[in-house]
């Protein structure tokens, strides 16, 4: 499992680089840039992150808080392909992105304000290594009042951005990839019994654990 201490020893980059070269990287100096970027336009105050996939149950952070919370106007879905962490060039793998459209239930986490800088970089160092996501400030509804957190939008100019499959495909593609963080079955199953946990439905990623589960059992 990805730990902080692998994306401060700059693992997350070393797999990348151990690619053939046709996925772009981002330079440790860009990623920074984008963290500062972002953080200039934060409201003052705390910063708030919002997660929707594995930072729910892995997030690799120091926080203060967190709340259950809800985005409108993105869903939460498996567009990514990902041919190094939880895939290969040969069988790769899907990462969940935040498309636009409908709503999303996550968890959104306060970082203080004096451990920002520190905190976020380690999010980008893990989230931006490729620019495969866009990170942009959302309006989070909370129990607790409404937050503005940092989302991680998926980039639909990325390589890597696989737009809309089969449901057929995904499960079959979550059911079999693997890679040096793991494989996609765990972090679909991770994500759908977090989300469960939390009472917060997402009918669609619940249908599709079942189904990834099928083909699991299939296999062995």
């Amino acid at each position: 499992m990805l730990t902080r201490e692998l994306i401060l020893n700059g693992y997350v980059k070393e797999i990348f680089a151990k690619s053939d070269g046709s996925t772009p990287l981002l330079s440790d100096e860009e990623i920074d840039a984008s963290c500062r970027a972002s953080l200039a336009d934060a409201p003052p105050g705390d910063i708030w992150l919002f997660g929707y996939g594995s930072l729910i149950w892995n997030p690799t952070i120091h926080f203060a808080e967190k709340r259950i919370g809800k985005v409108a106007g993105y869903h939460r879905r498996f567009c990514l392909w990902t041919h190094l962490g939880r895939g290969c060039p040969e069988c790769p793998g899907l990462l969940l992105g935040l498309e636009h459209g409908g709503s999303c239930g996550g968890v959104v986490f306060r970082i203080p304000a004096a451990q920002a800088d520190h905190e976020c970089r380690i999010v980008w160092h893990r989230e931006m290594v490729s620019g495969s996501y866009i990170p942009r400030w959302v309006d989070v509804q909370t129990d607790d009042g409404p937050v503005r957190a940092i989302a991680f939008i998926i980039n639909r100019d990325h390589v890597r951005y696989a737009g809309r499959l089969s449901d057929e495909r995904v499960a079959e593609t979550l059911a079999n990839a693997e890679g040096p963080l793991g494989n996609c079955a765990d972090y679909l199953i991770n994500t759908a019994d977090h989300l469960e946990e939390l009472g917060i439905l997402d009918a669609p990623l619940q249908h599709l654990r079942t189904e990834v589960q099928r083909l699991c059992a299939a296999k062995n």
